[in-house]
């Protein structure tokens, strides 16, 4: 039977009625750019001035997208994500950390994640972070343009080394793995760098730490290649979380103010063919990939290469993953058809995340039909639950 991504009541067969509302109303707001753009000032107005807004936020956007202030407030969405064998990847989502003791406090969450996925693989099947909420964005910066750090930059980073690789060896530990996100072009040379070390420190056996290849930069389908060609001399197993990108109009936009060429492919099709050669080379290579995309047709084109050769749906090297709270129709389906996936679970206190949350608003918004597709998907499975 061929994959389909039409049936509405597999893709919201978690939701209640009342869930199911709240949703068609939330994406029915984002899909007016307007009230997004003002509602976004609006909240942040109101937090900066420590008004009571919270609630709100905790009851609209942050219950859509979010699956709690901490990791024990997520138990209840992981098991119901589990439920209809969808597994969750812990996302401690608190940003714009600068300190020593921020950076300090982060990486023991993600620890945390990572002790948490030990103890139900299956239902956890991966942790993650991002370098820069345990690493100084700015030294990055400076290291990648090959700028002198001061001594005390110089000690950060290692500082921030060492908790890199307290991470990773955690993760090595306890037989978790670990997905290494991207960033921003000019800091995600460094991030390669350092997610190859941690590759031929603990990935010798099998696949644990996992780089991620935005396949919107041009660059990085040969990146991709190049990594696995370092990889195969010096003996330890790539993986690789392959997603389209997050970064595009600020990449752009720094590409046009300092006047170096634009790292963005030239248009989405670009992006697309990048994503789907992508996906060709490390089944071609058997790299264990996470397949980050909220597109249909590249989901049906992952299904399809999995059988073209004879690999098993069930087989852990392959795993699919979409944003909580979007994208369900991809998510569920695949998950009924019996292939792997999980969904990204941000977590971390309503005003941290905040910036998560006005990022998601606003790529529903700006992402050609995204929200409209939400929005159509919710109404139709509300219809079919009314003409029952």
């Amino acid at each position: 039977m061929a994959l389909s991504f039409e049936d509405t009541e597999i893709a919201f067969s978690a939701k209640s009625d009342f869930e199911l509302q709240r949703t068609y109303w939330l994406f029915k707001t984002i899909n007016q750019q307007w009230l997004v753009n003002f509602g976004t000032k609006l909240v942040t107005f109101a937090l900066d001035w420590h008004l009571p807004v919270q609630w709100a936020i905790k009851l609209t956007v942050f219950e859509q997208f979010c699956g709690g202030v901490d990791i024990d407030d997520c138990k209840k969405t992981i098991e119901k994500l589990y439920k209809y064998n969808v597994g969750t990847i812990l996302d401690y989502s608190v940003e714009g950390e600068k300190t020593e003791r921020g950076f300090n406090l982060t990486a023991q969450e993600v620890k945390r994640t990572i002790i948490r996925a030990s103890e139900a693989p299956k239902k956890i099947p991966f942790s993650v972070f991002k370098v820069t909420g345990i690493a100084n964005f700015d030294i990055l910066a400076k290291l990648q343009a090959n700028e002198n750090l001061t001594v005390s930059e110089k000690q950060a980073w290692k500082l921030a080394q060492a908790r890199i690789e307290d991470i990773c060896e955690t993760a090595y530990n306890h037989n978790v793995r670990i997905l290494i996100d991207a960033e921003e072009s000019w800091v995600q040379n460094i991030i390669d760098e350092v997610a190859y070390q941690m590759m031929e420190k603990f990935n010798k056996e099998k696949p644990i730490v996992y780089n991620t290849y935005q396949m919107y930069c041009h660059a990085s389908l040969q990146n991709l290649k190049n990594a696995q060609i370092h990889a195969q001399k010096t003996g330890y197993k790539l993986a690789g979380k392959i997603v389209r990108g997050a970064y595009m109009e600020k990449e752009r936009a720094r590409a046009k103010e300092k006047g170096y060429i634009d790292p963005i492919q030239p248009n989405k099709e670009a992006s697309d063919r990048d994503f789907n050669l992508a996906l060709d080379f490390c089944l071609e290579n058997k790299i264990a990939i996470c397949a980050g995309t909220h597109n249909e047709q590249s989901s049906i084109y992952l299904a399809d290469l999995l059988a073209k050769n004879n690999i098993s749906p069930e087989d852990t090297r392959f795993f699919f993953a979409q944003l909580y709270g979007m994208s369900d129709h991809i998510s569920y389906n695949l998950a009924k058809a019996g292939y792997n996936v999980a969904k990204y679970l941000p977590y971390g206190a309503v005003k941290s995340v905040m910036p998560y949350l006005i990022r998601r608003a606003k790529e529903n918004t700006s992402v050609a039909g995204q929200s409209s597709r939400e929005y159509n998907l919710v109404s139709k499975e509300m219809k079919r639950r009314k003409e029952k």
